[in-house]
């Protein structure tokens, strides 16, 4: 009999650690659908934001004297082109300019001068700032099976 309830003992601490091992993993998944549902929203909010402040064009040979090359990529503007013309009067390719925005400050990439608003730059720092301990959250679930065995 003494073995029978050393067994399931053994059986019920195990039960009870895969089922603190999956709740832990139905949180993380659920942190992260979350983060991939508000990040592409925050995401294309603040593209709209730069395309409401910075409208796309087409690039133009009208263009070519002053500005031949984006000092992003360092390639050469071709005809009709997306291009983002600043009211500091620098052209850039679209693409690169709403990346620069987005990884780094929400300035010109030559000059400097500010292209969107502190609060709207400040909401996305936050935003993203909450996405990264999100995603990493999931490095502490090593050391909660490791406790949970432990003490069993």
């Amino acid at each position: 009999m003494t073995s029978l309830s050393k067994l399931f003992n053994r059986l019920c601490g195990r039960i009870i650690i895969l089922l603190a091992y999956l709740l832990l993993q139905l949180i993380i998944l659920i942190k992260k659908l979350e983060s991939s549902f508000t990040g592409p929203i925050a995401k294309l909010q603040y593209l709209r934001f730069i395309e409401e402040k910075n409208p796309t064009i087409p690039y133009t040979n009208e263009m070519k004297p002053r500005h031949v090359q984006c000092t992003v990529c360092l390639s050469e503007f071709k005809e009709e082109e997306k291009v983002r013309s600043l009211k500091c009067q620098h052209v850039f390719h679209r693409d690169c300019l709403d990346t620069w925005l987005q990884e780094y400050r929400a300035t010109c990439p030559l000059c400097r001068v500010k292209l969107l608003p502190d609060d709207v730059v400040s909401k996305r720092r936050v935003l993203r700032s909450q996405l990264g301990s999100d995603v990493n959250g999931g490095e502490r679930l090593p050391f909660f099976l490791s406790a949970l065995h432990g003490g069993s």
